[in-house]
């Protein structure tokens, strides 16, 4: 595990080499294996029409928002594929009245039970994996048929083991788990795009 900081220091600069050598350390420890079943998970789903429904807290509420551009826009352009995509965390005035009426805990949650259907897929981003309302939502898709893929730091919490595919970053610094949640999200996106491209287009193509 990557633990950083562990002391002070004294210039900008050295805490940046410092960041930059725990985030390269965390992404070469990632197991790519489940990047490569998300992958698969995703297009099955773009394949079948179903739809994809990511969401999060703070920062990782921000990735999940940003997934919707990049998987939604970036996959299709180029591409015969058009994902059907959703963040359940843009609509600000319904997030508001579930935390408000019922409780922050179920906000995703309760989303799902109107909305998502067996063969859909849930991307939740936690950084602690352990986000009652993360654990909840996950728990609810298991039960009712949508596939569920979950990027986490730390330890990993139960969002983790409880995923059918858990993406992993062994770092203790959310600086450095939101970075590269923030890849692994790119990431799948533009292998997704350049998959599903005319072979000759790609090097020519800004991705």
């Amino acid at each position: 595990m990557s633990k950083f900081p562990l002391t002070t220091y004294g210039t900008a600069s050295a805490y940046g080499a410092e960041y930059f050598h725990t985030l390269a350390k965390a992404a070469q420890r990632i197991d790519l294996k489940q990047v490569d079943k998300a992958a698969s998970i995703l297009l099955n789903a773009v394949n079948a029409g179903n739809r994809i429904y990511s969401c999060g807290n703070g920062g990782s509420a921000a990735i999940a928002d940003h997934l919707c551009c990049d998987v939604l826009k970036g996959v299709r352009t180029g591409t015969d594929l058009k994902p059907d995509v959703s963040s359940l965390v843009s609509t600000v005035s319904l997030i508001t009245a579930i935390s408000n009426d019922i409780g922050y805990d179920a906000v995703f949650r309760y989303q799902l039970e109107s909305i998502a259907k067996a063969g859909d897929v849930l991307i939740t981003i936690s950084s602690s994996g352990n986000s009652p309302n993360i654990v909840h939502a996950v728990e609810w898709a298991k039960a009712n048929g949508v596939s569920t893929i979950a990027l986490t730091g730390f330890e990993g919490g139960q969002s983790a083991r409880l995923a059918d595919v858990s993406i992993h970053v062994p770092a203790e610094n959310y600086g450095v788990v939101e970075d590269i949640h923030q890849s692994i999200m790119h990431m799948l996106a533009q292998y997704l795009r350049q998959a599903h491209m005319d072979p000759k287009a790609v090097p020519a193509t800004k991705f």
